[in-house]
């Protein structure tokens, strides 16, 4: 698993510190353009550069945004053809003997318990390794018992349309993984933070007579980091508000395929 130093730390805290240093730098900036040092740079050199740094603001916002979004949607529907292959292979259990099908959807369930488990392991590392363990157990259960299966003549039949079937659900398992992990980098994350500083560094220059100036560098600190914690929300779907619990809802309503 790759390594996140800011997946340590949850939206709701990174957005915080974020709006704490926009503001504080602002007020910083805004005191040092009260020095005659600085005045002429307020007065020259601050405009055309505040539209540009705005500008390449939105514009790494709006990309970070539609990434975080992209894998969101990505992930949904990884679980939900997940839980289409199981459910596909568990009715196919019935094209078996009783003795096979019995053994196959009891090793089944222990399969499908596992793959709960591994959505509801959260951030728990431990408890998602262990979660992927008892999936490699099960799904080598049922891969051994259908190729044995598979070898009897009256099972062919059977076998032709089970088999593709588990190939489609064991081989998901390494996508919905990938998928997990896939999140925006922590460069684009760090550069998107430094550019949000610099902005309400360069605000704080810029207004220096204008009424209210304070007040307009909370507001703009408050709406940058409200879509910065929706950008890394959309990007977690473990934690925070944004989660799949819901698409989660279909695997677990599987169990009642078996009673």
């Amino acid at each position: 698993m790759q390594y996140s130093f800011l997946s340590d730390f949850s939206p709701l805290s990174i957005s915080l510190c974020l709006f704490a240093l926009m503001v504080l730098t602002y007020f910083v900036a805004n005191r040092l353009a009260r020095v005659k040092v600085f005045q002429q740079l307020v007065d020259n050199g601050i405009n055309p550069i505040e539209s540009s740094l705005l500008g390449l603001l939105a514009l790494l916002m709006a990309f970070t945004f539609g990434m975080s979004a992209s894998r969101y949607e990505t992930r949904r529907s990884v679980m939900l053809s997940e839980a289409n292959n199981i459910g596909t292979v568990i009715l196919r259990c019935d094209l078996y003997p009783d003795s096979t099908r019995t053994k196959l959807k009891s090793y089944l369930q222990q399969y499908l318990e596992a793959r709960i488990q591994y959505f509801q392991s959260g951030t728990d590392n431990s408890k998602e390794k262990q979660a992927l363990e008892a999936t490699e157990k099960w799904d080598s259960k049922i891969w051994e018992l259908v190729a044995r299966e598979s070898k009897i003549k009256d099972n062919l039949a059977a076998s032709n349309q089970m088999i593709p079937a588990l190939n489609a659900m064991i081989d998901i398992v390494t996508n919905r993984n990938a998928e997990k992990n896939a999140t925006v980098p922590d460069s684009i994350l760090w550069l998107l933070f430094m550019l949000c500083v610099i902005c309400s560094f360069i605000l704080g220059f810029r207004h220096l007579e204008a009424r209210n100036s304070y007040l307009i560098s909370i507001i703009f600190a408050l709406m940058v980091c409200a879509c910065i914690h929706l950008i890394i929300d959309l990007d977690r779907p473990r934690q925070g508000l944004i989660n799949m619990k819901g698409t989660q809802q279909y695997m677990i309503d599987l169990r009642k395929m078996f009673y």
